[in-house]
């Protein structure tokens, strides 16, 4: 299934937060894709009623997906005499939604037709005088699934934590359906012993330095990285105008999620930490393995590298039901609420030699500094402030302009403990991708039973995403085995 993260493009309208006109950048519109579920081959078949949209209903949690279409699913986007657009409910038929596609027969694998469906998928707009999601239902079989369901939304609809919240309130958990799904719970950092008045106020004194010097530079370095500065040309960045409307592939390479606690906690930091070090290493192996030698002495392998972090800026702990997102004054209500900084990837001159748990080291000091910032939320209000004084094109021009001006954007979404199913099918895998920025390489993580899928979408013919996925395979095994005193 695929469902929607990160920054899509599109036309103002009237959004269901202030932060939907930033998303939605101008013409032409762009989806997302995010969320891919896999069947596995070795449990059950796909059961074939899931062909007719008539009754894809009863394949999630009836009375949740009705009021999902009734609400959020059956808005198109309309235009007011001033050209402003605008959300207006509509009659929904399925059969324009819901889409079971026939391929050749006569193979015992399709995973090539699905790569190229997807791909295709990704590039296609959805049309804006409907409601702006598709369901893609494919039911053949590849080497790991008896099929695939692709969900195809646009984000102007929410941001990824509301969408995803949507999603596990219609799925149901494998083992005992009558269960609510868990999510893993974030560790509370341990509370510091107390110190005297004058200690305290110390303390404080300093945080409040640290975090005012952070949030300048942050902001600075955001607002510059947004209108002047632009990365440097690499193996993952071309510099060229017009990557969103070109092909791309999607990959995945999939982590064991105790391995990665291994590494935190020898490392110490947070799960995270981890990942980001795995990928900055992981780009940094990949660009000196195109540019062979060249990369310890020319610009070209050195280049600079920025990553744009999207971060969820609700002040909750975990998804909410699609009922509770849509109570008057929610703490989490639906909508797009994230927001991202700018994180400069940590270089070396020979990613062969250099110690691996360096990039999980300095890549946590870089975010440790980023979290002690205000400058996400100056940023956010910077463009509140532009959309409601020039416009929301101009604001969607600046977020234009940040995404590419960096090189990657990275997202990560936090998946269920327990196994899911859909339509009795038991949920192997699954994945988001957000697609239509202009960047090469775009890049989002999602836990799910145990398991961490690092997903990259990435532009066809430029950048080689066998040989990305080899790079991000072995940079998990060098940090890994490096922080367990193995080389």
């Amino acid at each position: 299934m695929v469902l929607p993260t990160s920054i899509a493009r599109l036309r103002s309208f009237r959004p269901s937060s202030p932060n939907n006109d930033f998303s939605n950048l101008h013409c032409p519109p762009t989806t997302v894709l995010p969320t891919t579920v896999t069947l596995p081959r070795t449990e059950n078949a796909v059961d074939k009623s899931c062909s007719k949209p008539s009754h894809i209903k009863d394949h999630f949690d009836p009375p949740l997906f009705v009021r999902m279409v009734k609400s959020w699913l059956s808005k198109a986007q309309v235009k007011d005499e001033k050209g402003i657009q605008h959300w207006k409910k509509v009659t929904v038929n399925l059969e324009d939604h819901i889409k079971t596609p026939i391929f050749p027969s006569g193979f015992d694998f399709y995973d090539k037709f699905i790569e190229e469906y997807v791909t295709k998928l990704a590039i296609d707009r959805l049309p804006t005088s409907r409601p702006l999601w598709e369901l893609h239902l494919l039911k053949y079989p590849t080497r790991s699934t008896a099929g695939t369901a692709v969900f195809k939304l646009h984000h102007a609809l929410g941001d990824g934590f509301s969408l995803m919240g949507a999603l596990f309130s219609c799925l149901k958990r494998a083992d005992d359906p009558s269960l609510p799904l868990t999510f893993p719970v974030r560790r509370q950092n341990p509370t510091p012993v107390k110190a005297g008045t004058l200690m305290q106020c110390c303390r404080s004194a300093v945080r409040a330095v640290e975090i005012g010097l952070n949030t300048v530079t942050d902001f600075a370095w955001g607002l510059m990285k947004s209108t002047l500065i632009e990365d440097d040309r690499t193996p993952v960045r071309s510099g060229e105008a017009g990557v969103e409307f070109r092909p791309l592939i999607i990959s995945k390479v999939v982590f064991s999620l105790e391995d990665a606690r291994k590494v935190k906690d020898k490392l110490g930091g947070t799960i995270n930490d981890v990942i980001s070090g795995v990928i900055f290493y992981g780009i940094q192996l990949y660009m000196r393995a195109v540019n062979g030698d060249v990369a310890c002495s020319s610009r070209v392998g050195m280049g600079k590298v920025t990553a744009l972090l999207l971060l969820n800026t609700r002040n909750v702990n975990g998804y909410q039901s699609l009922h509770e997102m849509k109570k008057p004054g929610a703490k989490s209500p639906w909508g797009n609420q994230f927001g991202f900084i700018h994180v400069s990837v940590p270089s070396c001159k020979d990613a062969e030699k250099v110690d691996p748990l360096t990039f999980v080291l300095k890549g946590r000091q870089i975010i440790r500094a980023k979290k002690k910032s205000l400058g996400v939320y100056l940023t956010g209000r910077i463009l509140e402030l532009m959309r409601k004084h020039r416009g929301s094109e101009v604001a969607a021009e600046f977020m234009y302009r940040t995404l590419m001006n960096t090189s990657a954007t990275i997202s990560n979404l936090t998946g269920p403990m327990e196994k899911m199913m859909m339509a009795n099918n038991p949920i192997s895998n699954f994945y988001f991708m957000v697609v239509g920025v202009p960047q090469n390489l775009t890049i989002a993580v999602v836990s799910y039973m145990g398991k961490l899928t690092l997903v990259m979408g990435t532009e066809r013919d430029f950048i080689d995403s066998n040989l990305l996925i080899s790079s991000m395979k072995r940079s998990f095994q060098r940090i890994f085995e490096a922080a367990m005193g193995n080389i």
